[in-house]
């Protein structure tokens, strides 16, 4: 474990979404943390698709980066987004 230096306003953010959910200061910045990596490792990804990886890899054990990008479905081929697009429009 290590110490992070933060700014007094993002401890303040911290304290108050912590409280507003339940969390610890630690936990909440654990969880902004988590989301922040996963959001930046796979963009292709929403907040709500990142959330139910987040449950996915707790129940494959925990969170682990190998776990949870083993736990991530690679996008579809651009052709075949191509395609779904277009069949969608047609309907």
């Amino acid at each position: 474990m290590g110490i992070v230096k933060i700014s007094d306003l993002m401890h303040e953010n911290l304290r108050v979404a912590g409280n507003a959910l339940s969390r610890s200061i630690n936990a909440q910045a654990e969880h902004w943390m988590r989301i922040g990596m996963l959001a930046e490792l796979h963009p292709e990804l929403d907040h709500r698709e990142i959330c139910q990886l987040l449950i996915r890899a707790e129940q494959a054990g925990g969170f682990d980066l190998a776990t949870v990008s083993g736990l991530v479905e690679p996008p579809p081929a651009p052709a075949a987004a191509a395609a779904r697009k277009l069949a969608g429009a047609r309907a």
